[in-house]
């Protein structure tokens, strides 16, 4: 059987991650696995690069406040769509400063605000902590105009890996019981949605491809939560009634076949869905883009589709 297609620059990541010396995430504690992801993040992503807006907010939570990231490429605006973005990192890793850089680039490329959430984070907050903090926010982004200096008409949900878990998850909530906006998006990015391993592509990449079983053993082990419930696993979730939806997976990563089968979960529900997989890449690739420059284009792709199907369903 060949080996399937991978990018030079994904080569040469993949080389030198594995060769490197020390522990792994999953052989350390949390913080000490937080700051090892930081570090990653900071050698192999690019800078924030210039945007009129980058300000902290704090939105009231469950466990008190949620700290949040506003981005935008305007120093004003006018009433108009915000994307509410979920980071990843396992429910354990991933923080605001971690997701700045891609945040400011989707604030850019879209044009609209971006506003980056600070869950909890287990093993000292687990399952239901983060999203109970998500759901939290994105309400109260969607009826505080004065706080945010800005008038939300719709939300766009987003996030990658464990956010986009998340994000789908609080589109959920928001389908049941709406808040004072609609949903006119959201965004899954190589999401988690089915934990079985099950999926063929759980044992195809599990080793040495960057997002590895034992981390996943290790995330899930910290998050604990109830693999019986939706928001938890949002996959098992009826997804009709949820808003356009793209979704975005990288053709190495064990978590793709996740992302295919939530994709087809929604076609079949009716949703109006667009699925985009990156080829010859990695789990984690959007925030790996000064590593892997190939990624930059997967971006690019990604937020063209992304604001083709905001503008349809905001009109």
């Amino acid at each position: 059987m060949s080996q399937p297609f991978m990018r030079p620059d994904v080569r040469a990541f993949l080389d030198y991650l594995n060769a490197a010396p020390g522990p792994r995430i999953y052989e350390v504690d949390a913080q000490t696995a937080r700051q090892m992801s930081s570090a990653t993040h900071q050698l192999a992503e690019v800078p924030i690069g210039p945007l009129a807006v980058i300000r902290d907010l704090e939105a009231p939570g469950p466990a008190g406040p949620i700290t949040l990231r506003l981005f935008d490429a305007r120093a004003s605006r006018g009433p108009g769509p915000v994307m509410v973005f979920f980071h990843g990192g396992g429910w354990v890793l991933g923080d605001l400063n971690s997701y700045s850089p891609v945040c400011a680039e989707i604030a850019r490329q879209l044009d609209i605000p971006v506003i980056s959430v600070d869950y909890r984070l287990a093993p000292e907050h687990r399952w239901p902590a983060a999203p109970d903090d998500c759901e939290a926010a994105a309400r109260w982004i969607a009826q505080q105009p004065g706080a945010l200096g800005l008038e939300a008409t719709g939300l766009v949900l987003a996030g990658d890996s464990a956010g986009g878990n998340l994000a789908i998850i609080t589109a959920l909530a928001l389908r049941d019981d709406p808040a004072p906006v609609p949903m006119i998006a959201q965004w899954a990015i190589y999401p988690a949605t089915d934990l079985a391993d099950k999926y063929p592509s759980f044992d195809l990449f599990g080793t040495d491809h960057f997002l590895t079983r034992e981390a996943m053993i290790w995330f899930n082990d910290a998050y604990r939560m109830d693999l019986r419930h939706w928001r938890a696993l949002p996959q098992l979730a009826d997804q009709n009634g949820m808003p356009p939806t793209l979704v975005l997976t990288a053709s190495l990563d064990p978590l793709r076949d996740q992302g295919r089968a939530y994709a087809a979960a929604a076609v079949q529900a009716g949703v109006p869905t667009v699925y985009r997989e990156a080829q010859g890449t990695i789990h984690g690739f959007l925030t790996l883009r000064k590593a892997l420059p190939s990624s930059q284009a997967d971006l690019n792709g990604a937020c063209a589709a992304l604001k083709l199907m905001i503008a349809e369903t905001a009109k």
